[in-house]
């Protein structure tokens, strides 16, 4: 997911309060009480609109808990910046789509638990097999511009950078042999695939690379998966630990495996976490003995 994109703003939609809100779900505390106002961009097979409906993997966790908790979701549209942006200023509740948890963000808001964590995956054209880092030295590797991905790309030895304004570049040069591996969140790749056959690519997911190699080259970190979270404001504790406690629930009864799998991701790389998600958090937004939500081992 992009990391530095362009600032915007993410205004408020000022609906009025649901009939019959609860006194339990009035005590969440959202800006408009028995309502939960998202932001989002359009990035789809994660986060989309439909009418005024969330649709795709994140929005559909969201939809999930929301009704559990009594909440009408009212989605806002803006860019990536704006989702940051409205949840810090407090004019939205949460933000959605693939957001990455890291240490400065979380100083300027609150993360909810990983609702699953973002393998990394590579496209490929088909028959072609790379696993490791060191498979990826001396290839023409592609991504989009301002994507973490960039920074790793440039750490790989004798490989060639090429970075386009949006995934349909990624794909086409792959297509065409220009490129020989596209570094895209997983699900993009997995739904490329299915929409566009004549490209002949496949997903594959790196073996991450070691604590030894990031040691040595630490722009290779974001080779490794990384934590997503809900996003929402400093303020909202309340909020927080009832959408994490939903999805945590979501891990133990099955719902995730059953949403993951509908828009095409593996269950195996998309709800197990790797051992630093634990380490990263502990002692900064979450207890010392916080363990990660996971399917069974």
């Amino acid at each position: 997911m992009l990391l530095i994109p362009a600032v915007a703003g993410c205004g408020s939609d000022g609906d009025d309060e649901p009939k019959n809100v609860s006194a339990k779900t009035a005590a969440l505390g959202t800006i408009t009480p028995g309502v939960i106002k998202v932001a989002l961009q359009p990035y789809a097979p994660y986060t989309s609109v439909q009418g005024d409906k969330i649709v795709g993997l994140d929005g559909d966790i969201l939809a999930y808990a929301a009704k559990k908790l009594g909440l009408e979701v009212k989605p806002q549209v803006t860019d990536f910046a704006g989702m940051l942006a409205g949840v810090q200023s407090r004019r939205v509740d949460i933000t959605i789509g693939g957001v990455a948890w890291s240490a400065d963000r979380q100083k300027q808001g609150l993360f909810t638990d990983p609702p699953y964590y973002s393998p990394p995956a590579m496209a490929v054209r088909s028959g072609k097999t790379y696993k490791t880092v060191d498979d990826l030295k001396g290839l023409q590797l592609g991504t989009v511009e301002g994507y973490v991905w960039v920074k790793s790309i440039q750490a790989v030895p004798d490989a060639k950078l090429h970075a386009y304004p949006d995934a349909n570049g990624v794909f086409d040069d792959l297509g065409a042999g220009r490129v020989d591996v596209g570094f895209l969140d997983p699900l993009i790749i997995i739904a490329a695939q299915k929409e566009r056959p004549d490209l002949k690519i496949d997903t594959q997911y790196m073996t991450p690379p070691t604590a030894a190699q990031v040691k040595a080259k630490p722009a290779y970190e974001y080779f490794q998966p990384y934590q997503t979270g809900f996003y929402l404001p400093r303020k909202a504790t309340k909020l927080e630990k009832a959408i994490s406690a939903q999805i945590d629930a979501m891990y133990e009864n099955g719902e995730l495996e059953k949403l993951v799998k509908k828009y095409g991701g593996d269950p195996e790389q998309f709800l197990k976490p790797s051992a630093d998600v634990a380490t990263a958090r502990r002692g900064v937004d979450r207890p010392q003995d916080w363990t990660p939500p996971s399917i069974a081992q």
